[in-house]
């Protein structure tokens, strides 16, 4: 992928939460309730907590593809790898459209709330506001994150102190009515079984947004973590805030009122800060409402924008919405979708926009929970998701029905146009991209194990994807290097004598047959075409006797040669590195990680002649460490660590998560134990977490420097 086709990883955790919460509140709790409870009553709020449960499937199975494909594009990225191009068209055009439709949805909400305040054009504060976002969204995710947080902070604050002064002082003080008491809450289920599903129907639209933030997951920090998560934390904020905030609206506002309020939110803030002077409180409702509506929006406009920017990439639609700006932001994809929402702000109606939406939505989770089955069922070893979703495939049925049911509640109105965006989908799949895209999904491998073709590119696709991920927590990728054997190959060695030499030692050290190492070695599977890098080779075996990863390096400076070739198409490369990695048979995706890790380091600037110009076996293994995560520190005399020397290691105080794991003494290097004792001028390799190797540095090598300053 060309550089400028890259997106910076920028968000942490508490930027995915925020997008997440951000997407999902705003018509959902100022709009909403009173028109849900039509349908079943005082029992509304229960519909929220049931259209919370019912969002779970699409969010395990967002949560699983996002980590194991952290991809721009999100549902978009998923599908098409998945189900093919085709699909992939009809998800990404069509979720693209049904984001933006919401997306101006909200912006509008902005401009209607804010005429409560100034008698201004609804339509021209939220074209003001649409503009604002772009500028945003035009410097960078980050920056767009931070308004982002602050959006929601606020919108926290003020919600978090309706629903704890709401409960407080509907259970522990008198004058407010209580459930049970009046008829607030009499008949509790209105239209039975059928009110409460067809509610929970239409308060689903409010959790939509939780699965939005997998369209900006390339550009997350420490995926496999932070999307569950992020995600996780979002749902059960918000569905509290949803659930215990609508209970609230119920006690408080008449029902009557209730069924045909618009801001049923401000109306019960009246009741709750009765205490602030004047109109205060209803006028911290609005303001709260308006951050929602603004959060919303300007999530909506960033992950919205991430969609034509990855299709770009994917040649499905013209190739300038891929480039990325100085700035790292998908320009030309963010000015699109940027004047689509203005389109949108002024030609249509705000009633009925979130609907149609959100029936596009409820097809892209029937596909998406398709999606977790069909890559699962696949075997492509490189898929290898941080997060799996619980109680596979129970779960990802359970959603496709779901969404099947709701979709029927929607209303054919909506169906109609879904069926539009469908069919508009199609035709630019076949009359535009069919001819510029060779790539089939992962159910072409599922058809393989049918008897059927399957597109092996998507193994190296996604092999390309796990090296950008990096390790995973607890890989032991540094301590195999450190174990790691080196070898300086015979000048008169072949490659068939190296690999027969290389394989009796592996073999004599874990136990093994060395002729199941030699076919091992010498078999070509699926990923090796991105394992090539000029004068490296490596060579991977998998044992079901081996308990941990085993590596041995070879360093051949004349050069072996090493036969290479496809069909009958023969040829020899002259390699100068060779690694032998040995894994256990049955952790073949921690072989993966392992694998692209190395062929991340491999590929740096000028690998090859700076590791043989490497002195010795300590400073070769320094190279293939991250930097990040060791510190080389020689005792000396009248420094800051010579109170290390005579010690034994296990008496030596160092910070948490690191270890000493080789000691470089009189030209030779060793890993010491607890009872080895340091001695003057020994090297010794630190490795650890960041943090904690960072401490190190500070303490060591700022000690040398400032003394050398004096």
């Amino acid at each position: 992928m060309a550089k400028k086709e890259k997106l910076r990883k920028e968000l942490g955790l508490f930027d995915v939460f925020s997008i997440s919460t951000g997407a999902m509140f705003s018509s959902g709790f100022f709009l909403l309730p009173g028109l849900a409870s039509q349908f079943t009553g005082p029992s509304v709020f229960v519909g929220y907590l049931i259209a919370g449960l019912l969002i779970l499937p699409a969010m395990f199975s967002m949560a699983e593809i996002s980590t194991a494909l952290p991809r721009s594009g999100g549902a978009y990225f998923f599908l098409d790898r998945s189900l093919g191009p085709l699909i992939g068209t009809i998800g990404g055009l069509g979720t693209y459209l049904a984001l933006v439709f919401k997306t101006a949805f909200a912006i509008v909400g902005i401009g209607a709330y804010a005429a409560f305040f100034w008698d201004v054009p609804v339509k021209t504060i939220a074209i003001a506001a649409t503009f604002a976002f772009m500028g945003l969204n035009l410097v960078g995710a980050k920056k767009t994150s931070r308004l982002q947080n602050f959006f929601v902070v606020f919108l926290l604050i003020v919600l978090g102190t309706f629903v704890v002064e709401g409960l407080y002082r509907i259970f522990f003080t008198e004058g407010i009515n209580m459930p049970g008491a009046n008829n607030h809450f009499e008949p509790f289920f209105t239209n039975g079984f059928e009110g409460i599903i067809t509610t929970a129907g239409f308060v689903f639209v409010s959790y939509l947004g939780l699965t939005k933030i997998a369209s900006v997951a390339e550009e997350i920090k420490n995926p496999e973590r932070n999307i569950p998560m992020g995600m996780l934390l979002s749902l059960v904020v918000t569905g509290s805030v949803y659930v215990l905030g609508v209970f609230i609206m119920v006690s408080l506002i008449d029902p009557s009122a209730f069924a045909n309020d618009l801001a049923p939110a401000a109306t019960a803030a009246e009741h709750l800060f009765g205490w602030l002077p004047g109109e205060t409180g209803t006028y911290l409702m609005i303001g709260a409402a308006m951050a929602a509506f603004a959060s919303t929006g300007n999530a909506g406009l960033l992950s919205s924008s991430r969609y034509p920017f990855a299709m770009g990439r994917d040649k499905l639609l013209p190739r300038v919405f891929s480039t990325v700006g100085k700035s790292g932001a998908p320009v030309t994809s963010i000015l699109l979708t940027t004047g689509l929402v203005i389109t949108f702000i002024l030609v249509f109606s705000e009633e009925g926009i979130a609907k149609l939406a959100s029936t596009f939505n409820l097809i892209i989770f029937m596909l998406i929970n398709f999606a977790v089955i069909v890559f699962r069922k696949s075997n492509i070893e490189s898929y290898d998701p941080g997060f799996k979703s619980p109680l596979y495939p129970w779960v990802q049925w359970a959603g496709i029905l779901i969404s099947f049911i709701l979709i029927i509640y929607m209303g054919w109105m909506s169906i109609l146009f879904s069926g539009i965006i469908i069919l508009l989908s199609i035709l630019w799949f076949n009359y535009y991209a069919k001819g510029k895209v060779r790539r089939e999904g992962a159910i072409f491998h599922w058809f393989a194990l049918l008897g059927k073709n399957q597109h092996v590119e998507l193994e190296n696709e996604f092999m390309t994807i796990l090296k950008e991920k990096g390790l995973r927590h607890g890989d032991p990728f540094d301590a195999t290097i450190i174990k790691a054997k080196v070898i300086v190959a015979d000048k008169q060695m072949n490659f068939d004598g190296l690999v027969d030499h290389v394989s009796g030692m592996l073999a004599k050290k874990l136990q093994v047959d060395k002729d199941m190492l030699v076919t091992e070695f010498n078999t070509q599977g699926t990923i090796d075409s991105t394992l090539v890098t000029p004068e490296i080779s490596v060579q991977y075996a998998r044992s079901e006797e081996v308990t941990e990863p085993t590596l041995h390096i070879v360093l051949a400076k004349q050069g072996i040669l090493k036969p290479v070739g496809k069909g009958e198409i023969k040829s020899e490369d002259l390699i100068k590195i060779f690694f032998f990695l040995v894994n256990p048979a049955k952790e073949f995706r921690l072989q993966l990680r392992m694998l692209s890790r190395l062929m991340d380091i491999v590929e740096r600037d000028d690998f090859v002649t700076n590791i043989l110009k490497q002195n010795n076996e300590r400073e070769i293994k320094e190279y293939l460490l991250h930097n990040e995560r060791f510190i080389t520190v020689k005792l000396l005399r009248n420094t800051v660590q010579s109170e290390m020397i005579r010690k034994q290691l296990k008496d030596i105080k160092l910070p948490a998560e690191v270890l000493v794991a080789l000691v470089e003494r009189d030209g030779r290097s060793f890993a010491p134990h607890g009872y080895t004792t340091m001695m003057e001028n020994d090297v010794l390799t630190i490795i650890g977490e960041p943090k904690s190797i960072k401490q190190m540095f500070d303490l060591y090598m700022g000690a040398k420097e400032s003394t050398e300053e004096k």
